[in-house]
């Protein structure tokens, strides 16, 4: 599944055993709830949906890295008790509270929250005298000799063997008592993350032009080469502050975020046109609907990646100029951006790109609610019309298959 999937399967975990009956009590009992356990590779989003999850269903969360942890800290400090059996009194080794069980209590006491998700990452990463405790955690839902609190679902993630040396195989029994959740890099669903979260331009176009560039990871004889989708949103990140202090984003620079060299260069290569092209197309005249004809001849006969890279320049500048200036202004600069575009390229791959990005970002779908201009509804419903087709017949083909076999 998606990282998306994986969501909306931790929200609904958390409706369904926080769910109660009318006593009072959980419809499944803690004993019964099965932790969630995510297995994918690294920098997909794992943590990132766990806060998600916890905020819409409005409960808490604490996370934890595991393998920051040693096995005191996980389980707590040994303590000798003295206890009185059969008449006989004995020193007995008991255990503090472990620092992850006391963190639920605390977010308990600083949040009024009492249920919430309690997420612990890299779980099949964890040293060798840990390992036990954290089968003992999925297991039986405790951290040495104390329980996690009732209303607290557990979640954890691991990476695949691939990706870690570190990484221990769960045995049957474990397995058994966890529901596992294989989560895969997936670049359409990240793009809508992305669009939300106000990645860079740059970066989105350059993932239209070279989608297998999202996610890789290869070992080579000098070591393993990687990129990820949080190395491609923390670059980001860096890149806009970068360029509000008017600081160059060279090879050197993207290679710190990209760890796969080949990629780190076509992407610096890919953002000093990036820049070129945001020069020479004069974007603003294009919103004014001043555009020279020179500008439309030379976008009519562009490349392929000069194209969409301009249709993403294009929504760049009408994102930023919806989110300022004023209705009219707005409204006009939508109509203008249609025009050009069907000028240039018609109803062709170009709008299709453009009318995807609208639709993705919730300040265009806002201005939508208000103002819904009329171009944007004429190709929307063109392309809405286009994609039930598309899938009514490819659902035909696979019926006619599946007969014939």
């Amino acid at each position: 599944m998606n990282i998306q999937e994986a969501k909306d399967e931790i929200r609904n975990t958390v409706l369904a055993y926080t769910r109660k009956n009318t006593d009072g009590s959980y419809r499944i009992p803690a004993v019964k709830q099965r932790p969630v356990l995510l297995i994918g590779p690294p920098g997909i989003g794992k943590t990132a949906i766990m806060e998600q999850a916890a905020e819409e269903c409005g409960v808490g969360l604490v996370a934890y890295t595991i393998t920051h942890h040693t096995r005191q800290s996980a389980i707590g400090l040994p303590v000798i008790r003295e206890k009185n059996y059969g008449g006989k009194i004995c020193s007995v080794t008991e255990y503090t509270m472990s620092e992850i069980i006391a963190s639920v209590y605390d977010c308990m006491e600083e949040t009024g929250k009492k249920e919430g998700i309690l997420f612990i990452d890299e779980i099949n990463c964890v040293s060798e005298t840990l390992a036990p405790a954290m089968l003992q955690f999925l297991q039986c839902k405790t951290f040495g000799s104390h329980r996690v609190p009732e209303g607290w679902i557990i979640a954890a993630a691991g990476n695949p063997a691939g990706y870690n040396k570190s990484v221990r195989d769960f045995d049957v029994v474990t397995l058994d008592r966890v529901r596992l959740l294989n989560v895969e890099a997936d670049l359409e669903v990240w793009q809508k993350f992305a669009r939300e979260a106000g990645v860079h331009e740059a970066v989105l176009s350059f993932l239209e032009i070279k989608p297998q560039d999202f996610y890789r990871m290869e070992a080579f004889e000098e070591g393993t080469c990687f990129v990820t989708a949080r190395g491609w949103e923390d670059l980001s990140r860096m890149m806009t502050v970068y360029e509000e202090l008017g600081l160059p984003v060279t090879a050197s620079f993207v290679q710190e975020f990209l760890q796969y060299p080949m990629v780190a260069a076509d992407f610096a290569a890919y953002y000093a046109l990036y820049e070129k092209y945001r020069s020479d197309y004069q974007l603003m005249h294009i919103l004014k609907g001043q555009c020279p004809e020179e500008i439309r001849q030379r976008a009519e006969a562009a490349p392929y990646e000069e194209r969409v890279t301009l249709v993403h320049l294009l929504f760049e500048a009408l994102l930023s100029l919806t989110e300022r200036a004023g209705a009219e202004t707005a409204v006009r600069a939508w109509k203008e951006s249609f025009a050009f575009l069907e000028s240039c390229w018609g109803t062709g791959m170009e709008m299709q790109i453009f009318v995807r990005e609208i639709q993705k970002s919730a300040v265009c779908t806002g201005f939508l609610t208000e103002y819904c201009p009329a171009e944007y509804c004429r190709f929307g419903q063109l392309f809405q019309e286009q994609e039930q087709k598309r899938r009514y017949e490819e659902n035909c083909r696979m019926l006619f298959q599946k007969m014939t076999e």
